[in-house]
């Protein structure tokens, strides 16, 4: 890549961080908003089991969260995996699971010390996250009819 080419993904990446953390969405706030997540995850009857029976190193994989959060929040380019292919692999997961998995994430920033703003702006990647992902399962089951799979999962507010 080109200097000017880097300079430019620099500059957004700085951008894109600066603004998050103007409306309180910094790196602690990161860290603690999975922590806290997984906790309510992990304690959670229907959720639950699912982590529980795929995630073996929970330190590891609270890692890995806050590095794709950071990344998805403050576009930090740290994470490089594949979700859709985790999520794709498990066996009945519909959209009742996230549509837990999103009241659960909405209650937990409603819990946390933020800014409303801040709030919005990380509900809004969430609620982003889990229709893409839904929609990948249900097309990868059903075909381009799954194509608006995620068009019922809940808004924050």
């Amino acid at each position: 890549m080109r200097k000017q080419g880097r300079d430019h993904v620099t500059a957004t990446r700085q951008a894109k961080r600066a603004a998050a953390e103007a409306l309180g969405v910094d790196a602690a706030f990161i860290d603690a908003m999975v922590e806290r997540f997984y906790g309510l995850i992990r304690e959670d009857e229907t959720l639950g089991p699912i982590f529980a029976s795929r995630v073996e190193d929970w330190p590891a994989h609270l890692d890995r969260m806050k590095q794709f959060w950071r990344s998805i929040l403050h576009n930090s380019g740290e994470y490089s995996g594949n979700p859709m292919r985790k999520h794709v692999m498990i066996e009945g997961v519909e959209e009742a699971h996230f549509q837990r998995w999103l009241a659960l994430f909405y209650a937990n920033l409603r819990a946390m010390e933020v800014s409303e703003a801040g709030r919005e702006i990380v509900a809004l990647r969430a609620r982003a996250i889990a229709d893409s992902l839904l929609t990948g399962i249900v097309i990868h089951r059903s075909g381009l009819l799954g194509g608006r799979a995620g068009k019922n999962l809940p808004h924050y507010g």
